[in-house]
């Protein structure tokens, strides 16, 4: 079958044949008779040819007189007809340390009609971000780009996001007071504290050395200023702290768990007075209460589920604890294992038995279940994930007569995300 192809001739030997080579590119090349060349064609002329491709090479069997100059191109050309649009123009503006107001009238597609001016304009507030003419009652929900609280929590439920605690933002009341004792020679120092400890001293030190370096200047004497430093570090991490604590202490539930973990955890790290004692002894009795409160909410779902009949809920429930600390008790334990030995049984459907299967494996009590059988009529895959959970489930291996396999590595934590899913299913 020929194809056509471009090719270039690139020279004429004594034997009255021309060398060619595909235009533009090294292969395919090879030699053909002149009297395939057309009248008027040289070294270096484009022509079109019909060539046969076979497993000794490519062949040509045709050329067609050289290409024409833009040939082609206008027939490829996709002309649109209809009235002449022009969009706006694209202006680079770099903005300075002000953000100036932009202009809406200017704006294509904006209507400047229904602007007030300036003197007329209404005060900020929840009242001006209704529509002009219309009551705040009648408003059909929030504004895309406010970012009030009631659009984040409507905004967090449609993107299936949780509504949870947000971090408190510290106060700076106890640094500023901690800064006004100091002597004047002091607060350069205590400043670089408060941004990065020593080694933002030591890189301060460094870059003004630098300055006087370049300037031929006398630098100065980095060991008078580090131990300033290390004299006011403790004044400076106390002070610091008190503020992470008076406004986790204000925030009171609304601070989320791990903040206040860490906030009572740093007291090992800091010197305590007596201030700073009583607001620790605080926060730690808080921390308590919430976190028995959480385990005592966490065992009453499993205790629930179990008292009416929901092993696979009370199963999933075991998989996140509230904390990592946190462990089911001895007798909760056992009955918790005996349920999903027992709901996991020969009567028991093979999806349901499956749904158990894929819960107890992730579970804290998956080395002490016991199934009491396999779903009458199991098919091939039931079995395959049986064996598979066997390494997981030790009962497993010896209820359908198979080594017990070695017990697999730690395994990933359970996402949140994981938990909603299988419970959505």
């Amino acid at each position: 079958m020929a194809h056509r192809i471009d090719v270039e001739l690139t020279s004429r030997t004594e034997d009255s044949t021309w060398t060619w080579r595909a235009a533009g590119a090294r292969q395919p090349r090879g030699t053909l008779d002149a009297d395939l060349v057309p009248a008027g064609a040289g070294v270096g002329s484009v022509l079109r040819a019909e060539v046969e491709i076979t497993l000794d090479g490519t062949t040509v069997v045709a050329l067609h007189p050289e290409k024409p100059r833009g040939e082609g191109r206008i027939a490829q050309r996709i002309e649109v007809t209809g009235p002449e649009r022009r969009g706006p123009d694209v202006n680079v503006v770099l903005a300075g340390t002000a953000r100036p107001r932009r202009d809406e009238s200017s704006r294509p597609g904006r209507r400047a009609a229904g602007r007030r001016p300036d003197g007329d304009r209404a005060p900020r507030g929840r009242d001006s971000r209704t529509r002009s003419g219309s009551p705040p009652d009648e408003r059909q929900g929030p504004s895309p780009g406010r970012r009030g609280a009631g659009s984040r929590a409507d905004g967090n439920r449609a993107g299936g996001r949780r509504d949870g605690p947000r971090r408190s933002t510290p106060s700076s009341t106890f640094r500023n007071a901690a800064l006004a004792a100091l002597r004047p020679e002091q607060l350069p120092v205590a400043e670089q504290l408060l941004r990065g400890g020593i080694p933002a001293v030591r890189h301060a030190i460094e870059e003004q050395n630098a300055r006087a370096r370049a300037d031929d200047r006398p630098e100065v004497t980095p060991g008078p200023l580090l131990a300033m430093a290390e004299e006011l570090l403790p004044v400076v991490n106390l002070a610091t702290w008190k503020d992470r604590a008076f406004a986790a202490r204000a925030g009171g539930r609304d601070v989320p768990l791990r903040e206040l973990r860490s906030i009572v955890a740093a007291t090992s790290t800091v010197t305590l007075d007596a201030e700073a004692t009583e607001m620790a002894s605080a926060l730690r009795a808080a921390l308590d209460e919430r976190v028995t409160a959480l385990r005592n909410g966490w065992v009453e779902r499993i205790t629930s589920a179990l008292d009416q009949g929901r092993v696979v809920d009370a199963v999933r429930a075991s998989i996140r604890p509230p904390e990592p600390a946190a462990r089911l008790s001895a007798e909760l334990a056992v009955r918790l294992a005996e349920a999903a030995g027992q709901a996991m049984a020969a009567d028991t459907p093979a999806a349901d038995w499956l749904a158990l299967l894929d819960v107890v494996v992730d579970s804290p009590v998956r080395r002490t279940v016991k199934p009491q059988g396999l779903p009458t009529g199991a098919d091939e895959q039931l079995l395959a994930a049986a064996r598979k959970a066997s390494g997981y489930v030790p009962e497993l291996a010896r209820l359908m007569g198979i080594p017990i396999p070695p017990p697999p590595g730690p395994r990933r934590p359970v996402p949140a995300r994981s938990v909603a899913g299988r419970r959505a299913s």
